[in-house]
């Protein structure tokens, strides 16, 4: 688990690993926006993605999404369970890409990064990150096999 300070307002703590039921939610996301064989790879690659730490007002920016109020009854939900020490499940992402105009998509998780900004917006959240898959970062990495990492934070 992994713990975060919050200047006076609490502890967010996070799970190792997203929760079971994260995956079909973002499997049913992605059905959405993707065809089905193509938001099923991609929840594949969520599965076996290592984590990554991105700021809660980072992920919100990539993605275009406005903040939803803490009186929303989902983030209001997931700070009520940061209130009473109860484990966050990390978030599963799909990187947007800047020169083709893609944004991140925030497959399962979205009331989770709402909820710690609310706490502080440069709260730290574990995630796990696919590749959309017509971005140049998706055709690199197929083109040296796979082995792109990011190393930058």
């Amino acid at each position: 688990m992994t713990i975060r300070e919050h200047n006076g307002v609490g502890k967010v703590t996070w799970k190792a690993e997203p929760d079971a039921h994260d995956y079909p939610a973002a499997a049913s996301y992605l059905s959405l926006i993707a065809p089905g064989a193509q938001a099923g790879d991609l929840v594949g690659q969520l599965q076996t993605a290592s984590l990554e730490h991105y700021k809660a007002k980072d992920m919100l920016r990539a993605s275009g999404l406005p903040l939803l109020p803490p009186d929303n009854p989902h983030v209001a939900a997931d700070l009520a369970k940061v209130k009473n020490n109860k484990a966050l499940s990390p978030v599963l992402l799909i990187r947007g890409d800047l020169t083709l105009g893609i944004a991140l998509q925030i497959a399962d998780g979205y009331h989770r990064v709402c909820a710690s900004y609310h706490l502080d917006e440069n709260t730290d959240i574990p995630c796990r990150i696919a590749d959309h898959p017509g971005s140049r970062v998706s055709a690199l990495a197929a083109a040296v096999g796979g082995d792109l990492v990011n190393d930058s934070r």
